[in-house]
């Protein structure tokens, strides 16, 4: 048995704050458990489905956000306990039911976790969900450490149960993937089976404003639940010169900078575990300790805003403060926050010499790793269909010569914005969102819009949002040619199955939706190319493009690193140095200026390019590019790998 299905507790482990999340649910009594894949939440349903060996729990990659909440619920309603994870943006996809789910109530504990993405790290956006649990009236619990990760869960699905409504438990990028030991508690063993009351009270939201002011009673209750809890915490003298309210991640920044300024004595840290509703009780008595507040949150002044509208209703018990945050610019309005900046912050409030110390410890790093850290940019892996997808594309539209344009969708793709891609890719927001504009684009013919439209959506995409935009597509009868590029896999989250993958997120086998089949009847013209063959692959986008209507070309090649752990690739790569002529041939060194697979690179002191044998993964592609054919590809006699060609 692996040790995060262990049922027996009080061993100590090394988790990540998202292990700690599933094991958190494990420890609850969880039994169904569905998300959408997408850093940095995907190891939560990673380690339930790792769980789900050893355990009778159930785990599911669901075609988007929206749809495993809805599942999570059916659990709920039939009497389970269930959990839902997805990060910030899958929030946005879930907000139309949760919003409604929040009117109804549930029956078994039901936890929402998202994980925040706080600078954008892998995200479009840094967008704070904590203004769903607001807007939705529902408990938003948000964890400092990974214990406390695995204590809050447990500890949300009792209260879940207790206020009949679904739980909002917010993590952020430093957390979910943080490590530190964790103290686990049993797994009990579940008993009963689901089953849906049908001679209880239905689920629904009708009539509304009774559900609205029920649903407003239960986030009291939660409140009165939240006034004892051990989730906030002051620390700190009685009265102090200055107050720190944090919550997440920030507490321990704050923690930190307290500690190495040695101002223990003079600034108090209120640490809130329940941002919403606030523990008014404990915040009213904490408010009353110093005349200056300073708030440390990630990323929007959400605890900020609430805290002083509260100070407004309290003027007369706590009197006149000095509020300091994202509102007087003490605390950047976006990013990632960080123990340096606090230090700055409390040495010039406190005038002691922390801000200069930590700037010279700030250029002594900087000057230790600028020598030793080479610059990367954002790039394709070697041997990603993608550049051969957005090369053959870039050829196309060039050869078409209308000012034809890429609208691009969120993936492993989005770097078609760059030069990785050739700059082909033009807008990027939600996913899906790319075959929506394509739709708009299509139809704008009437105005005198005379550009080609193609559109980029990877395989997970496609199933989670994408067809929707294309029925509209095709209901207007709109001009839009949708590249489809499958590269079977999950692959900008960690390879986790989708439809098209044909297994589950437990490993199960599963019937494969025909991409292909589904485009088709929805009366779609469908090709099929291997992006690999750049050429015939251009050939068709060009004739696609001087067509009319809905045409969906999908360009199939499995990701390389799939690729990779199923045996690799056939081909041993070389550069004829005979052949290649560097900067001489006319091409302005295209291999490695233009094409920039990270496998090739230009010797300096020779004046030609090569192959960096440790790099290059033997996709043979870049053969094709070289006007001197000094790019060679040749059968690697010790392949003994399965390899798909065409």
């Amino acid at each position: 048995m692996k040790e995060i299905s262990n049922r027996e507790g009080g061993a100590t482990l090394l988790l990540q704050g998202n292990q700690a999340i599933a094991r958190g649910a494990l420890e609850a009594g969880v039994l169904f458990c569905a998300g959408y894949p997408g850093n940095p939440s995907s190891e939560i349903m990673e380690t339930l489905a790792e769980a789900s060996g050893d355990l009778p729990i159930y785990v599911e990659w669901s075609t988007n956000e929206k749809v495993a909440l809805e599942a999570a619920t059916a659990a709920s309603f039939s009497g389970c306990r269930a959990i839902a994870s997805m990060k910030q943006n899958g929030v946005n996809v879930v907000s139309d039911f949760l919003t409604n789910l929040t009117l109804s109530g549930t029956k078994g504990g039901i936890i929402l976790v998202s994980c925040d993405d706080p600078g954008g790290i892998s995200s479009t956006n840094e967008e704070d969900a904590r203004i769903f649990a607001q807007i939705s009236d529902i408990p938003l619990l948000e964890p400092s450490t990974p214990q406390e990760a695995l204590d809050m869960t447990r500890w949300a699905f009792d209260l879940s149960e207790e206020i009949r409504n679904i739980v909002m438990i917010r993590s952020v990028s430093r957390l979910s993937h943080t490590r530190s030991n964790v103290r686990t508690g049993k797994i009990p063993q579940t008993t009963g089976r689901p089953r849906y009351d049908v001679k209880g009270p239905p689920f629904n939201t009708f009539p509304i404003g009774l559900k609205h002011r029920k649903r407003h009673e239960k986030l009291a209750q939660a409140m009165e639940c939240f006034e004892e809890s051990p989730f906030n915490t002051y620390e700190g003298p009685e009265t102090s010169q200055l107050l720190i309210i944090a919550s997440g991640c920030a507490w321990n920044y704050a923690a930190e900078a307290v500690e190495i300024l040695d101002l223990q004595d003079k600034v108090g840290i209120l640490k809130l575990g329940t941002t919403w509703p606030l523990p008014r009780h404990m915040l009213l008595d904490s408010l009353k300790r110093s005349d200056t507040v300073l708030f440390m949150e990630e990323v929007e002044p959400f605890v900020e805003t609430n805290v002083m509208a509260f100070a407004a209703a309290k003027g007369r018990d706590i009197g006149i403060k000095t509020w300091l945050g994202k509102g007087s610019g003490h605390i950047p309005d976006s990013g990632e926050l960080g123990p340096a900046l606090l230090i700055k912050i409390l040495a010039e409030i406190f005038e002691v010499e922390g801000a200069s110390a930590s700037d010279a410890f700030a250029d002594r790093i900087r000057a230790q790793m600028e020598d030793r850290v080479p610059p990367r940019e954002f790039g394709f892996c070697p041997g990603c269909p993608h550049r051969a997808s957005y090369y053959a594309i870039k050829t196309a539209l060039a050869w078409d010569n209308r000012d034809g344009f890429v609208s691009g969708d969120i993936g492993c793709y989005s770097m078609g914005m760059w030069p990785t891609g050739f700059n082909q890719v033009k807008s990027v927001h939600a996913m899906g969102s790319g075959v929506g504009l394509a739709s708009g684009y299509g139809k704008l013919n009437k105005f005198g819009f005379d550009q080609p439209v193609l559109t980029v959506v990877g395989d997970s995409t496609f199933f989670h949002a994408s067809i929707p935009a294309l029925i509209n597509a095709q209901f207007n009868r709109s001009h839009m040619l949708l590249v489809i590029l499958d590269n079977s896999a999950t692959a900008m989250t960690g390879f986790q199955p989708h439809p098209g993958t044909g297994r589950t997120a437990m490993g199960d086998q599963t019937d494969i939706v025909d991409m292909e089949a589904l485009c088709s009847s929805l009366g779609a013209e469908v090709r099929v190319e291997d992006p690999y063959d750049m050429e015939k692959t251009a050939r068709t986008i060009y004739e696609l493009l001087q067509k009319k209507g809905l045409r969906t070309l999908i360009l199939r090649r499995k990701c390389a690193l799939v690729q990779g752990r199923e045996g690799g690739f056939p081909f041993r790569m070389e550069v004829d140095q005979e052949k290649c002529v560097g900067e001489s041939c006319g091409c302005g060194r295209y291999c490695t200026r233009i094409f920039r697979c990270p496998g090739l690179v230009f010797d300096e002191e020779k004046g030609k390019a090569k192959i960096d044998q440790v790099i290059c993964v033997g996709c043979g592609v870049c053969a094709q590019i070289c006007p001197q054919n000094a790019i060679q590809a040749h059968q690697d006699e010790d392949f003994q790998g399965a390899y798909h060609v065409g």
